[in-house]
């Protein structure tokens, strides 16, 4: 039986009670604010099919093209209607890229389409079908030289970055636009607050980058993915080529036909400015966005494929870092696969975390989503764990040192410093999966070197990198070094021409359709491959740069020349009963290009380490491989995926 307080006390509750109510009551009706709660999401109440399509051409400031004219950039917008006619103002979602008319975007590479008068009717990818409804404008830019707009393609440098900030710029109120290309009808942004939200994958990507490190005003947050930080380690590495084109290429590729004319001068210069020596140029200086960061005022979520060997993680893993010294807000995926957008990888989620991520960051709800784990990473096809910090706390710079082993070329990996040679001759016909495939047994291409079984999981997350102290028989020399976790494993397939992907015929529809503009896209599903070895992180080096990427000098055979080698940034766990390599080697085909001769080389043991960034120091390294056995020799040739294979060099 319940207990019941006295009625006098029953009387005092219930006076108590009252009171309580009609002060609760009063304050809701005195503070609106009390009586609904702050919004949370952003829902889609406004029409798609009625948004505002508008056109502007914005002042870029620049004659990129030497014509005499300043130039203008084009500016195609959607936004919704009905915020404008209540008197309120939008936040804005934008992307520029130069890939508008001559490419596409997407995994179904789509293109922008205009009415009879020049609107646009279809906007590549989903989110303006997403986000206009729910209150925000999208603006897609054409970058300067490509589609709509003037000037000259000039590759991540100061017409690219210019022309992109300007339409920022022109969102706040800064710059002038106009209605058409070339007439004098000024317009202004009456509809938006300025605060914007750039957004791209590739190229489009390392505009935002680029835009954030300028510092401007009103850029609230960036959603680089797969995106560039540095132009230079695009196509070098340490002074190894990676490829065998240069910028000039990349704006030819892009340029529209009516640009390319009149730009042949700009192609010109930054042919002249990327010499294939792979010296660092004033080029490459104007071009490195990492050098800036200090300047950033964005948020940033970044999303990256750890096996991109297109935009390399490189980019990622020194822009985080660069960012991570400036106190710099940031968030972070990183997945299983090649240069592939997270909507097609894991789309639902992405869908939503980006919706949150936009609602927190331009629409100021607090959804807590700053409070979250900042990284989420892909440990196997389709699982995904999170990280409360990247690198994860506790994660150190680790010294781990090879050692000979029981036969030639086949060492060991450990911490104590060890002395003896190896010896290895370039063949520039084979790759990293040749020499991961033979990895246990001699070979005259490489030296590898193994860690025991591990008894525990070793996780490596960061950027690492190898010293080397090589002498070799030639003017000439390029370097290589993997890292390899050897086991048994089903990965994604990033070396597939997809990527890690394949694409179905079903769809999925991601906001609002017009019938130009359909939000429905074919779904995908992870397309996996069955390893025994799973190289995770690589670098590369030209032995003459070993003083300074400034400048590559001939080498001096038999002389020890000391280089470090930058290996791409990667989150990556070697579990128990696998082992954990380090492949040194010379041209990894497809990759880098070799050099002008075929040298050999011999490795001084003592002068050449790896730094790997590992979680837990040392001590998880001793742990992991403490009363292990080398155990037996694997059979050879283990299988992998294939070879990386060359492909057009575009950030696309």
């Amino acid at each position: 039986m319940p207990i019941r307080p006295p009625r006098g006390r029953r009387a005092t509750i219930r006076s108590a009670l009252v009171a309580a109510a009609a002060a609760v009551l009063t304050a809701a009706l005195l503070t609106p604010a009390a009586a609904q709660a702050a919004p949370r999401e952003s829902t889609p109440v406004y029409s798609y099919a009625h948004a505002v399509r508008e056109s502007v051409w914005v002042d870029t400031g620049l004659d990129g093209d030497g014509d005499g004219k300043r130039g203008r950039v084009a500016a195609d917008i959607v936004r919704p209607a009905e915020p404008a006619r209540q008197g309120r103002k939008v936040p804005v979602v934008m992307d520029a890229s130069p890939y508008y008319s001559c490419c596409g975007r997407g995994n179904e590479s789509q293109v922008k389409t205009y009415d009879a008068s020049g609107h646009v009717v279809r906007m590549p990818l989903f989110y303006d079908n997403y986000f206009v409804p729910r209150g925000y404008a999208f603006v897609g830019v054409d970058l300067a030289g490509t589609n709509r707009s003037d000037g000259c393609v000039d590759v991540g440098g100061r017409s690219d970055i210019r022309s992109a900030k300007a339409v920022v710029d022109w969102l706040n109120g800064r710059a002038k636009a106009y209605t058409t290309r070339t007439g004098g009808k000024a317009v202004r942004a009456t509809w938006t607050n300025g605060r914007t939200g750039m957004i791209g994958k590739s190229w489009d990507g390392t505009i935002a980058n680029g835009v954030a490190a300028t510092g401007v005003k009103g850029l609230r947050t960036i959603v680089p993915i797969s995106a560039i930080s540095s132009w230079y380690d695009y196509y070098f590495a340490e002074g190894a080529p990676l490829y065998d084109g240069g910028p000039d290429d990349l704006a030819g590729y892009v340029e529209s036909q009516e640009t390319q004319a009149h730009c042949a001068a700009v192609r010109k210069r930054l042919a002249d400015g990327s010499p294939r020596s792979g010296d660092w140029t004033p080029l490459w200086t104007e071009r490195d966005y990492v050098k800036d960061a200090r300047k950033v005022r964005a948020s940033v979520f970044v999303a990256q494929g750890m096996q991109d060997l297109n935009v390399r993680t490189k980019h990622f893993g020194q822009w985080w870092d660069a960012l991570a010294q400036h106190g710099v807000k940031r968030k972070l995926w990183l997945s299983q696969t090649g240069h592939v957008d997270p909507f097609d990888y894991r789309r639902g989620a992405w869908v939503d975390t980006l919706h949150r991520w936009f609602d927190h960051e331009l629409l100021g709800y607090d959804n807590g989503i700053d409070r979250e784990p900042m990284a989420d990473v892909e440990r196997h096809p389709d699982q995904w764990v999170t990280s409360a910090s990247w690198p994860p706390h506790g994660t150190r710079a680790t010294t781990v040192r090879p050692a000979p082993g029981d036969r030639p070329g086949v060492g060991t990996l450990g911490l104590r410093p060890a002395g003896g040679t190896e010896t290895f001759t370039d063949d520039p016909r084979l790759s990293e999966t040749d020499w991961a495939a033979h990895l246990t047994t001699p070979s005259a291409e490489k030296a590898g070197f193994l860690t025991a079984p591990l008894s525990h999981d070793l996780r490596l997350s960061g950027s690492a990198t190898v010293t080397v102290t090589a002498t070799p028989t030639t003017t000439s020399a390029h370097l290589s070094a993997v890292l390899v976790d050897l086991g048994p494993d089903t990965i994604r397939d990033y070396a597939d021409a997809a990527e890690g992907i394949t694409t179905l015929t079903r769809r999925s529809c991601w906001g609002e359709s017009t019938a130009g503009d359909s939000a429905c896209f074919k779904e995908t599903r992870a397309k996996t491959a069955k390893v025994d070895y799973t190289v995770f992180s690589r670098g590369w080096a030209d032995l003459g740069h070993y003083a300074s990427p400034a400048r590559g000098v001939p080498l001096t055979p038999g002389r020890a020349y000391p280089i470090t080698l930058h290996l791409a940034a990667t989150d990556h766990v070697v579990p128990r009963g696998h082992r954990l390599a380090l492949i040194v080697a010379g041209t990894d085909r497809d990759l880098i290009d070799p050099p002008s001769t075929r040298p050999t080389l011999t490795v001084d043991l003592s002068g050449t380490a790896a730094r790997l960034p590992l979680v837990g120091g040392a001590p998880a390294f001793t742990r992991a491989t403490a009363g292990t056995t080398a155990g037996a020799t694997a059979p050879a040739p283990l299988t992998g995926v294939r070879a990386p294979h060359r492909a057009r060099h575009i950030p696309s």
